[in-house]
């Protein structure tokens, strides 16, 4: 195993966190910087620019993120409690692996809970509620057709969260933020191909609210999102993010194969 170097990767941070020390006293809390430096971190991870296995020292973070080591050791304790690291004791944090199992898993759980929302809003939405909705449909549409994948991601988080609140399930949501936290909502804007798969499912899911069809709602939301997971896994994997991973397997496959062939005529 091997101490990772951010020297590249820490460049994006600024954007999450303000500017440094600055941000960390002036308007981020600890506890923002530390969602911050999480954040940037996991993004690493999913992207594969931090590979399982690496270590990541919170003394080499915080000087390259240009933070203190509280933000930092606090960050990696949040990644742990969501298995994106863990510690060995004396040794450090060390990434984990994270596979397109886990991906799709991630997934599935974000698309249940956000279906039955769904199919709870289509009995509370009232008509100016759906036309609310429909207005920041025309706007999240005019941003994805004008390429600002900024906005795009802005207006798509509020169109779902308007759907959410609306569920009036407060503990439901409450968990779906908990899990849609480890893909932050930048990262769905450079899915690629997502944000036409929005466009074309959001008309539809708030169709089907304004015309208090449950099931078609919760069966579209589901879809929706769940179908989020294969375009993510496409992406990366045009990435090489599992490369490694994915030629070890077929090494081992390789010698099972040879050790049963082997064994077959002894």
């Amino acid at each position: 195993m091997e101490e990772v170097n951010l020297s590249v990767a820490a460049g994006g941070f600024e954007r999450l966190a303000g500017h440094g020390r600055r941000a960390e006293d002036a308007s981020f809390g600890r506890q923002q910087l530390s969602a911050s430096v999480a954040t940037h971190l996991r993004e690493q991870i999913i992207s594969g620019q931090l590979q399982p296995g690496a270590f990541l020292r919170i003394d080499t973070i915080a000087r390259q993120l240009d933070v203190s080591t509280t933000p930092v050791r606090e960050g990696l304790l949040l990644l742990q409690s969501e298995s994106f690291v863990r510690l060995i004791p004396r040794r450090g944090f060390v990434v984990n692996s994270f596979t397109k199992g886990d991906l799709r898993d991630l997934f599935w759980a974000q698309a249940t809970i956000a279906a039955k929302l769904a199919e709870r809003a289509t009995t509370r939405m009232s008509g100016a509620d759906v036309e609310r909705l429909g207005d920041i449909h025309a706007r999240h549409e005019a941003a994805v057709a004008g390429g600002d994948n900024d906005a795009a991601a802005r207006l798509g988080h509020q169109f779902h969260r308007t759907i959410n609140l609306a569920a009036q399930a407060p503990r439901l949501a409450l968990l779906l933020g908990s899990l849609t936290k480890q893909l932050p909502n930048r990262f769905y804007a450079s899915i690629e191909g997502q944000l036409q798969d929005a466009v074309a499912y959001h008309p539809i899911i708030m169709n089907a609210i304004r015309v208090h069809d449950a099931d078609a709602a919760r069966s579209l939301m589901y879809r929706h999102i769940v179908s989020g997971a294969e375009h993510l896994i496409t992406m990366l994997e045009r990435q090489g993010v599992w490369a490694a991973a994915d030629g070890r397997e077929a090494e081992w496959a390789e010698g099972t194969e040879a050790a049963q062939a082997d064994a077959g005529r002894a």
